[in-house]
């Protein structure tokens, strides 16, 4: 592939605002791609695609090239890929030799999967022997997943209709409303998507609405909704009856929530900010089922957040833990007798997955709940996202 000067300083520009300003990648990349309009499809997928690569890769990258100066670092990425580079003065420090010798004297591990020490220990300490093949599952770029919204349409239909337009799509048993893409697309631009006939939802993530077994007319709380993806696949599982109550700490998340619904041809879904603990417990017994799809690490995710491993520290990781266990004593209080719930995260850890089920079981907030069944979902195991799901049932019956 031939390399142009101008993307590639798109690429510097972007990944400045991640390392040096603390922005997140995918609104990095959004901003970028819009300030130059004359950049065509293939330079925005050059740009996107590199930037998340190179973050993906940072640490390794910085280790092998032979300055932080973001020629270089490029560079050195760019040969890591087996690609050759142009004899350009921009490029002139780096000895590709020297580069391929440094790169197989390396034995850390957690350099060789670019990740901090101090997370390499941790999901050690947690996965064990699982632990290597995992972070080197997570370290592969994500597929993109459609999730049919069936309210509109099916899937069958909607696989049809995207291969119509060149798209084409494979089904995954074991995830009845997947259509996972054989290439990367920008599926956001097709009409199909316009009309809301899918969101994109990673396959994992769409086992947590499932898990909740909702059914038609059900009143269901999703408690940690934030832009409605999974409110979204409620509502549709219940055929659009009944109510979803979409509720989050922060209400700018729930306005997405609105424009997707409308988007989506959905109509029982009430956005609610939570203000307070007064929030919750004007709620208390009021609904059949509840979602706490909680805040956490997000390690799960990695393939398409990699920015998130460097933001995180093993003190972030302690007041999610925190904040997880603060729902749990607080929340289940809205959920009726006889009905169910689900505790879900998009990490690996035990520490934030089934020990946190069992210190609120444990606890006399969950004297009254008993745990039904739960997934731990690898990305090594499964190809898709990191998750875990936990089902629970709230003893006793509803007046």
């Amino acid at each position: 592939m031939k390399l142009h000067n101008n993307t590639i300083r798109g690429v510097h520009t972007a990944l400045q605002a991640i390392f040096e300003e603390g922005q997140y990648a995918d609104k990095v990349i959004e901003r970028t791609l819009k300030s130059n309009p004359k950049w065509g499809a293939r330079d925005r997928s050059f740009i996107a695609e590199t930037t998340y690569e190179m973050v993906r890769w940072w640490r390794l990258i910085g280790h092998l090239s032979p300055t932080k100066d973001y020629w270089d670092l490029f560079g050195t990425y760019w040969l890591m890929q087996g690609n050759q580079l142009p004899e350009w003065e921009e490029f002139a420090r780096i000895n590709p030799d020297k580069l391929k010798g440094k790169y197989e004297s390396i034995e850390d591990p957690a350099m060789l999967e670019s990740i901090p020490e101090w997370l390499h220990k941790l999901g050690k300490s947690e996965l064990g022997d699982k632990w290597e093949a995992e972070i080197h599952s997570l370290n592969e770029e994500a597929e993109v997943v459609l999730r049919v919204n069936t309210l509109k349409t099916t899937r069958e239909r909607l696989k049809n209709q995207l291969a119509a337009d060149g798209i084409n799509t494979y089904i995954v048993k074991g995830y009845p409303d997947a259509l996972v893409l054989e290439q990367r697309e920008n599926v956001f631009r097709h009409p199909a998507f316009k009309e809301g006939l899918f969101e994109v939802q990673d396959a994992s993530s769409q086992l947590v609405a499932a898990a909740l077994a909702v059914e038609p007319g059900m009143r269901v709380i999703d408690a940690c909704a934030g832009a409605g993806g999974k409110a979204l696949h409620l509502a549709a599982l219940m055929e659009n009856k009944g109510k979803v109550l979409a509720m989050d700490v922060e209400e700018w998340k729930l306005q997405q929530t609105k424009l997707r619904a409308r988007r989506d041809g959905i109509s029982i879904i009430e956005p609610k900010a939570i203000e307070g603990t007064k929030t919750i417990k004007r709620l208390k017994e009021s609904a059949d089922r509840l979602l706490l799809d909680v805040p956490c690490s997000g390690l799960g995710v990695l393939r398409r957040n990699p920015d998130t491993k460097w933001k995180l520290s093993l003190e972030s990781i302690q007041k999610v833990r925190d904040t997880q266990q603060e729902i749990l004593q607080s929340y289940p209080s809205m959920l009726k007798p006889g009905g169910q719930m689900v505790y879900a995260t998009c990490s690996i850890l035990p520490s934030e997955n089934e020990l946190q089920v069992k210190k609120f079981l444990d606890s006399e907030a969950g004297k009254d709940f008993e745990l039904i069944e739960d997934q731990k979902v690898l990305a090594q195991e499964s190809g898709f996202d990191g998750f875990y799901i936990a089902r629970l049932l709230k003893k006793g019956t509803s007046a």
